[in-house]
């Protein structure tokens, strides 16, 4: 293909590559269309790529069966060259369609197979997803697994629903909508985490991450309400296993529940501060260590939580061990974290214990570094409190007495 020159206005402005199914903007502009509708809707651009001008999302793109047809020609003429033939594009999915195909979605003997065709089409392109989305495709899919939950047997058709989740989300508007229509819609996607299926662990990371969906656009309202046994669940996922990006999904909802004391609470009870001690142990990524410690900063914030952390026999050692080694935003978590501990739960024993395992010298360390001012003000803090019981160690030949 190298040898043969392509006509400049076979090429899609986006991808620079040859248009398999050329559609032509309200603009004037002919681009490819899976390169346009990603431009338009995965990364949410409203212009024109070539001219500029406004380009609004819900506009029309016209097939431009013309330019692909002379495509095809010339593919043909040059297949000697290795270029192969571009088939004739199928035609792109419409709203009536989807209407069609939720229709009938409730008639029981045409639900696995219309759940399946709802995914195949969410899997294929951006434009799929946008009729998807605007027909309520996602209410209905929440819909089928909350009319399924807890009924035993019933199982069939939730991987296909949490797929098509993944690929289509609910509006908040919806969701408001939705709760007040259904209140087991949280529950059963709880629920979804003890289901016995083949694909468990993809499952119920599929799960977790409509679940953090639902839990951002949720109001506070539903997050003040959050049930023991959604935790007691949450945790489970955490316990369990699933994958990376369905462990940072269950992190970030327990951080967006953490503001209400209740829920604090609720983590606690459900064994959150150990599995969250656990779960650092296993040195996992930037971005999860800085959840667990936003995490246990909340938990650390009661009483019960302290009286957790500190009966871990870890849990002071991971954290402070983590000091100036992942980000300046875990930073600030960890010494939080600390001066929670000294402050309330510092007996004779803690601090003792903050000496043998190294948290001690690493707040000393502190002082020593380039770091934000408050930090070390904290810092200062927490060895000036306790600077009696500690003024006989050496801290590994670095200056104890705080200034």
């Amino acid at each position: 293909m190298d040898d043969i020159e392509v006509p400049q206005y076979f090429v899609c402005p986006i991808s620079l590559q040859i248009m398999r199914d050329p559609v032509t903007a309200i603009t004037g502009i002919t681009y490819d269309r899976d390169s346009i509708e990603h431009w338009l809707f995965q990364s949410k651009n409203t212009t024109c790529p070539v001219t500029k001008q406004p380009l609004p999302r819900d506009s029309e793109l016209t097939p431009n069966h013309t330019l692909r047809r002379l495509i095809q020609a010339w593919c043909t003429e040059n297949a000697s060259y290795g270029i192969d033939r571009i088939p004739t594009p199928k035609p792109p999915l419409d709203k009536a369609q989807v209407l069609k195909l939720l229709k009938d979605f409730w008639n029981p003997k045409l639900q696995l197979k219309i759940i399946r065709k709802i995914e195949f089409l969410a899997t294929k392109s951006e434009g799929n997803r946008k009729y998807l989305v605007d027909a309520g495709v996602a209410k209905a899919m929440l819909l089928f697994i909350a009319n399924r939950c807890y009924k035993e047997g019933l199982v069939d058709g939730l991987e296909e629903a949490l797929s098509v989740l993944h690929f289509v989300r609910i509006s908040s508007e919806e969701l408001s909508l939705l709760f007040m229509e259904n209140d087991q819609i949280i529950d059963s996607l709880t629920w979804v985490f003890g289901c016995k299926l083949q694909n468990q662990i993809s499952v119920s990371t599929h799960a977790v991450l409509v679940l953090k969906s639902i839990i951002q656009k949720a109001n506070s309202i539903v997050l003040e309400t959050l049930n023991p046994d959604f935790f007691k669940k949450l945790v489970g996922v955490l316990r369990n296993g699933v994958t990376q990006q369905g462990t940072n999904a269950a992190l970030h909802i327990m951080l967006d529940a953490c503001p209400w004391g209740r829920n604090r609470i609720k983590m606690v009870d459900a064994g959150a501060v150990y599995e969250l001690i656990e779960l650092e142990f296993e040195a996992p990524e930037k971005k999860t260590t800085e959840l667990i410690f936003g995490i246990l900063f909340h938990l650390c914030s009661c009483a019960d939580g302290r009286a957790q952390f500190v009966s871990h026999k870890g849990g002071i050692f991971v954290v402070s061990n983590r000091l100036l080694k992942v980000s300046p935003s875990a930073d600030d978590r960890v010494v939080l974290i600390l001066s929670l501990i000294c402050k309330y739960s510092g007996t004779n024993m803690v601090l003792q214990e903050m000496l043998e395992v190294g948290a001690v010298y690493r707040l000393c360390t502190l002082l020593q570094v380039d770091c934000a001012p408050y930090l070390k003000d904290k810092a200062r803090q927490i060895l000036r409190s306790h600077y009696e019981e500690w003024k006989k160690c050496p801290c590994l030949g670095i200056s104890f007495h705080p200034r």
